[in-house]
């Protein structure tokens, strides 16, 4: 399916404006700003009072967030999602914050030695960065040019060197190092033209088999010339919205697989000219790419649909055994894929080791015979000793 692009930003200091209306947010509390999210109130409890007014958002990814694990959160603001997902996280955990409002990033610190007390421990902590470039430390550029302020091209060439040399060697948040990433209304706030920059960052930070988890703000229709040109629109998450197919479609350009919608207010939550902006929430899985090996696996669609089509174009008829690769079983069966609910895993009766499997027959014949996940030579006849007494009851 083809999506047409965003109309061209009329409006072209974006991150200004972004910045000057949630520096104002992280000072006084800005209604509009905010979608009204219901939260769970057990993790509300420990938060300080200025934090939950002062943080802006549209939906909950913590609700989708366990134990133990490693999250990200882009555009952490006041950093309410990131003290709730330290809760959830737990000891074990880690959450970083990163956002690059200097008034947002100081209060979500304001907090932190109290948060780490009520909490008996402290697997939290704020970075500053665009979350389009989560490779440049900005507080490391902030603290460069204050010890060796840029004033001709030649220095700032120099400079722009040893910022990637700096991005590359240690970046801010490293490859394959998230299992989770999280945000809450901040992705539209950036700048159209970095938006894809922005989702192959996403994926670039997670752990295979990680996952996003984004709350959002889409639109059914185009934004208007007069919604672009609108600075307030922009800072107020409406003029940067994503139409609702687009945003999906963001996530598998990026190279994601299992895209699914969590979540849709039923209501717009704001309509201008027509056009209904509400709120999304999405999950996306990376860890589709690598080598496809044949294991004489197969999976079978429970249905209720006669067939359905993943995102690599392998068509699943209702009923029958469709042969697949090891990585796309894996995929498929992972106790947490989204696939797994609709899909009956068989595995071969003798399973052949990674190192030994050859490469799968993509073009080969979708439908995998009995006999071949049996093994040919399987002739075995096991009679049951036990009566089958079956009634409504069950056997």
């Amino acid at each position: 399916m083809s999506i047409k692009t965003s109309l061209p930003l009329i409006n072209a200091n974006v991150e200004s404006e972004v910045i000057r209306r949630y520096a104002n947010g992280a000072k006084e509390v800005e209604a509009e700003l905010c979608c009204p999210t219901t939260y769970d109130q057990q993790y509300l409890k420990l938060l300080p009072t200025e934090i939950i007014e002062k943080d802006y958002g549209c939906g909950d990814p913590s609700s989708y967030v366990f134990e133990g694990e490693t999250v990200l959160d882009l555009g952490s603001g006041a950093g309410k999602l990131c003290y709730i997902i330290a809760q959830k996280v737990g000891r074990q955990g880690k959450v970083i914050g990163v956002d690059f409002n200097p008034e947002m990033l100081n209060l979500a610190r304001k907090y932190q030695t109290e948060m780490a007390d009520k909490l008996g421990y402290k697997n939290f902590s704020f970075v500053k960065g665009k979350i389009q470039d989560l490779s440049l430390d900005l507080e490391w550029v902030e603290e460069k040019l204050f010890q060796k302020p840029v004033t001709n091209l030649t220095q700032w060439q120099n400079f722009q060197d040893e910022c990637a040399s700096k991005s590359k060697i240690e970046p801010l948040i490293a490859n394959d190092s998230i299992d989770v990433v999280v945000s809450n209304c901040v992705l539209n706030l950036v700048r159209p033209e970095d938006k894809q920059q922005l989702f192959q960052e996403i994926f670039r930070v997670l752990k295979r088999g990680g996952r996003a988890i984004i709350s959002d703000i889409v639109c059914d229709e185009l934004p208007t010339p007069e919604i672009l040109a609108n600075p307030e629109l922009w800072s107020g998450c409406i003029a940067g919205a994503f139409l609702e197919a687009e945003f999906l479609e963001m996530f598998e350009k990026a190279g994601f697989y299992g895209v699914e919608i969590l979540s849709r207010q039923e209501s717009p939550w704001q309509v201008i000219d027509g056009i209904e902006f509400r709120s999304l929430t999405i999950r996306a899985f990376k860890g589709k790419e690598g080598p496809c090996l044949e294991r004489y696996q197969s999976v079978v669609y429970k249905g209720p649909w006669k067939s359905v089509r993943d995102d690599d174009g392998h068509t699943f008829y209702r009923g029958q055994r469709m042969a697949v690769c090891d990585k796309t079983f894996q995929i498929m069966t992972n106790k947490i894929s989204p696939y797994a609910k609709d899909l009956i895993a068989i595995n071969p009766k003798e399973l052949i080791p990674l190192e030994k499997a050859p490469a799968f027959n993509c073009k080969g014949p979708s439908i995998r015979s009995a006999k071949e996940t049996k093994g040919l030579e399987y002739k075995e006849t096991i009679l049951s000793n036990e009566s089958c007494d079956c009634g409504p009851s069950g056997c």
